[in-house]
């Protein structure tokens, strides 16, 4: 059984288990996986950990919670991400075995070969979920938190800021918020003050629940104020649910107020497809490169499209092969791999009227870090470029990084551009810095359904 919601990768394993004489069922997400597993009992399972609607760990969690039922299934994790906290989770989740992509098939076919095959039946084809449409009016977007990792307030990030991530869009009427970092607390003064007591309704996306990502929720204020109305939309992590972990950081050990005694109308709702709508604006997610389950964003505005992906390694972009290199013939090498993980990113930010992405690191600090889940600046501008975005903003900044250093990032990145030839403009996140995007002629792409 193979389950993963990658064509060109999906297509692979099975080509190579085939030749093996493995009979093969296949998915796209983790849903359908389960139901095929139920149904014809396989011997093994390959699965991908970052998929829509049921997750890669909780796959796992899913099948060893059957174990009487379905007997003992090899589960065989196959991902793109190394981090280590990633491998533990999937383990700890049921996994018996972890392997990176670029997969080797002589890898995947050592550890079958211990496997013993049984008899399954007919396989059945799975579509993935489409989703909504929305139209409203103008587009503004206003950055509340650019920090990355921690908030850093001081005399030496006072140009750029130092509260970590929160980016507030409003699109007509609607007002949507992109993480609560703890610039979400000075965006709920804002609304309060705006609103003058009157109830604000606000939709909240979460790329996921790191610490800089959600620290802020609790301050923000239209949570507290009866009649206001605040849903927050995420997806569920490697360990446990989304409400479970908002709810964790505001137990009484760590916060006066429970998640359950807020006046306010929170709530929170768990995202198991890709599209969706954040009132009447549709949105598009897609999984990045960081420890756990994390996303980025692409909502169709009037506007034209916004990107928000604040955390993500974006992987380095491959170097020419030496003359006498031959590519590798059973499975894409490790720039091959990079290449095609870095070209869904640019397909998902394709033509974005606003990028906003995680550029964390020099070219001198990355060598220091990769692995770590942040990009480099030069790939992230090589990013943007192959996207043909219109405009990049450089976000997640280094909790060490003081204005004059991003300054001159932001000079570093504008050269490259030049160098290439392209009318991308580049800056940098700031607190208080607003951008607006002017209507399009043409409405957004996606199908209707009913709003969030």
């Amino acid at each position: 059984m193979v389950i993963d919601d990658e064509p060109v990768i999906r297509e692979m394993l099975v080509r190579h288990l085939e030749a093996q004489g493995w009979r093969v069922f296949e998915a796209d997400n983790g849903d359908a996986g389960l139901a095929l597993v139920g149904t014809h009992r396989p011997s093994a399972v390959l699965c991908d950990l970052l998929m829509p609607g049921t997750n890669g760990f909780n796959v796992c969690r899913a099948i060893r919670a059957r174990r009487d039922e379905l007997g003992a299934i090899t589960i065989i994790v196959t991902t793109g991400s190394s981090f280590p906290a990633d491998r533990q989770n999937a383990l700890e989740a049921g996994a018996d075995h972890y392997l990176v992509k670029p997969v080797s098939p002589k890898e995947i076919a050592a550890i079958l070969s211990a496997v013993p095959a049984r008899p399954c039946d007919c396989p059945s084809a799975v579509a993935p979920p489409r989703a909504a449409c929305g139209e409203a009016d103008s587009t503004r977007v206003r950055f509340w938190g650019v920090r990355g990792s921690i908030a850093t307030p001081g005399p030496d990030t006072v140009r750029y800021g130092g509260n970590t991530t929160c980016v507030e869009v409003r699109v007509g009427e609607e007002i949507i918020v992109l993480d609560a970092g703890t610039g979400i607390r000075l965006l709920g003064e804002q609304l309060r003050r705006e609103f003058a007591g009157q109830p604000v309704k606000v939709h909240l996306l979460l790329t996921h629940t790191h610490w800089d990502h959600i620290q802020g929720l609790p301050f923000f204020g239209p949570i507290h104020d009866r009649g206001s109305s605040v849903t927050v939309l995420g997806y569920e992590g490697a360990r446990q649910s989304l409400l479970k972990t908002l709810s964790s950081q505001m137990d009484s050990t760590f916060f006066p107020v429970g998640l359950d005694q807020l006046a306010g109308g929170l709530s929170v709702r768990e995202l198991h497809e890709l599209e969706f709508r954040a009132g009447r604006v549709p949105v598009q997610a897609i999984f990045t490169h960081h420890p756990g389950v994390t996303l980025a964003y692409r909502l169709h505005t009037p506007a034209g499209g916004v990107v928000f992906m604040p955390d993500t390694e974006v992987l380095p972009y491959p170097r020419p092969r030496p003359a006498a290199a031959t590519p590798a013939q059973a499975a894409p090498d490790t720039e091959d791999f990079n290449s095609y993980k870095n070209q869904l990113l640019a397909e998902f930010a394709r033509g974005a009227e606003l990028f906003i992405c995680d550029a964390q690191y020099t070219a001198e600090e990355y060598e220091r870090r990769v692995g770590w889940g942040h990009s480099c600046i030069d790939d992230t501008v090589q990013l943007a470029l192959q996207a043909q975005a219109k405009h990049l903003i450089l976000f997640h900044h280094d909790p060490t990084h003081e204005d004059a250093a991003i300054d001159a990032m932001v000079e570093h990145a504008r050269q490259i551009v030049a160098r290439a030839g392209s009318s991308l403009r580049v800056d940098a996140a700031a607190e208080g810095l607003e951008l607006v995007l002017h209507r399009k002629a043409r409405p957004s792409p996606l199908s209707a359904a009913p709003p969030a």
